[in-house]
Order: C-alpha cells, then sequence, then structure tokens
C-alpha cells in the first residue's frame, strides 16, 4: 500500500470528497496538522506522495506561522524525489514557492462560485480530461502566485490569472477549490464569518448560499476525477529510493531554490 502525507492546515478544511477515490485506490493516508507543535514530520523517503491542502495561512507569513518553512522545505524534498505532489489553495501557493515563484495578494478576493477557462497547456493532461473551455467551481483565497519557471499552465480566471499548473509530469498546484462538498461550504463560512462580514457588498453569502446546489454535482465529478488521476500516479510511481540511492531530480534552480528557502 501506498503511504499518501496529506498536509491540513486547519480542522475544517480537510480532502472532502478527495478522499474515497484516494483510499478506493490503495492509498495508505496519513494526515499532519502542520500547525501542531507536536507533530511528526516525516522524511520523503517514507513517503509515495503527498498532498498539501488549503488553509487561511500565508506563504508570506512564516513568522506567524514557522511551520510553513518546514512545509516548504518538504515540498522542494519532494520535487527532488519526483514523488506525485497535489497542492490546493494554500497548498498551491506553497508549492509554487518551493519552486522559486512569488506569492502576493491577489488584486481582488474570490471567495464563492467563480469560472475557470481552461487553457491551451491542459490539453492531453489526464488530470484534466473532464474539464470543459469554462466550469464554475468554488474558490476561497486573497493570495496569488506567479507561474513557476519551467511550470505548465492549465487554468486562469478573470480575477485570477494562475489558477492551476503542472510542474514536471506529477506535481499540480490548484488555486481552487473541487474537493469541497455543501456542508464543507456551510462549515467555511461560519468558521469565517468574520472575513465575510468585511466583504459586504462585494461577496454576498446569500448568492454563495443560493448558487451551491447548482454546481455542487459537477465540483464532485471534477472531484474524483481530479482524485482517482492523482491517486494513479501515486500508485504506480516508483518505489522510495533508499537513502543512499542515485535518484534523479528536477531542474530545480539553486537560484530559486535559495528564493523560496529566504521566504
Amino acid at each position: 500500500m501506498k503511504t499518501l502525507l496529506v498536509i491540513q492546515h486547519v480542522p475544517h478544511e480537510g480532502l472532502g470528497t478527495f478522499e474515497p477515490a484516494l483510499t478506493r485506490a490503495g492509498c495508505s493516508l496519513v494526515t499532519l496538522h502542520s500547525d501542531d507543535p507536536k507533530a511528526h514530520w516525516p522524511k520523503i523517503t517514507d513517503l509515495d506522495g503527498l498532498i498539501v491542502m488549503g488553509g487561511p495561512q500565508g506563504v508570506n507569513e512564516q513568522a506567524k506561522y514557522p511551520y510553513v518553512k518546514k512545509e516548504i522545505a518538504l515540498l522542494q524534498d519532494a520535487l527532488k524525489a519526483q514523488r506525485p505532489i497535489l497542492g490546493v489553495c494554500l497548498g498551491a501557493q506553497l508549492l509554487a514557492a518551493a519552486l522559486g515563484a512569488k506569492v502576493t495578494k491577489n488584486p481582488q478576493k474570490e471567495i464563492g462560485w467563480y469560472s475557470l477557462m481552461r487553457e491551451p497547456g491542459a490539453e492531453g493532461d489526464a488530470l484534466w480530461e473532464p474539464f470543459g473551455q469554462t466550469e464554475t467551481v468554488f474558490q476561497w483565497h486573497g493570495d496569488a502566485f506567479a507561474l513557476p519557471k519551467g511550470a505548465v499552465r492549465l487554468a486562469s480566471s478573470p480575477l485570477c490569472a494562475q489558477q492551476a499548473f503542472r510542474y514536471g509530469t506529477n506535481a499540480y498546484g490548484l488555486q481552487f477549490h473541487v474537493e469541497v462538498t455543501d456542508a464543507m461550504i456551510r462549515t467555511w463560512m461560519r468558521a469565517n464569518k468574520q472575513e465575510l462580514d468585511g466583504l459586504k457588498g462585494v461577496i454576498d453569502p446569500t448568492t454563495i448560499r443560493q448558487q451551491t446546489p447548482q454546481h455542487i454535482d459537477r465540483l464532485r465529478e471534477l472531484s474524483a476525477h481530479i482524485a482517482e488521476t492523482f491517486a494513479r500516479l501515486v500508485v504506480n510511481a516508483r518505489p522510495a529510493p533508499q537513502p543512499n540511492a542515485e535518484r534523479r531530480t528536477p531542474n530545480i534552480s539553486s537560484e530559486a531554490i535559495a528564493h523560496a528557502r529566504r521566504r
């Protein structure tokens, strides 16, 4: 059985609809709560894949959240070892930072249901196979990332140019959320009520609740495909190399690594 590490930043932002497909595929899921000072941080040689979920923390808030630096370092180790990686929202921003890309404030927050546009780079990508030219997905983010050097842009939105990317053949960053359920969305809205109250006139919680039944079934279909496709990457990946074994590494420049570690 393959060991898949899931990094979770807050209790209410878990795997959601990803979980059933991952377990059916034979992945043993190990959850790491990164804000827990007693959390055990495994070595990459003990893992067959890595999923990094979302959260309110920021890549550039390492003084406030020191474990963010540890996550970036673990992602860099996973990239070097060519382990399959899936980053969602904050996870995508952390993956971009691990590759040396800048993470900044997006000009406008995306919270709720928004259009997502397929980019030419998604052509032939197995993860992106069921996506139409335009889909409606759930968003909850205020930060955005630049496209990492050497990465392929897969999707964009009118408010955020970088919505998804692939690096190499098995590392993916998704700014949007396909893993949410109706219940998760309601929980997020309660947990982030203060944020929503500060966005009155820009974000309408009532509209989000009304739109959810219109789009949640299609979102579940896309989520199942992404989880199943990513699980195949993990299950079919090469066995974890021994510490002294020779291994190929992706072309991540020393400058990019240095830049990310300084964050």
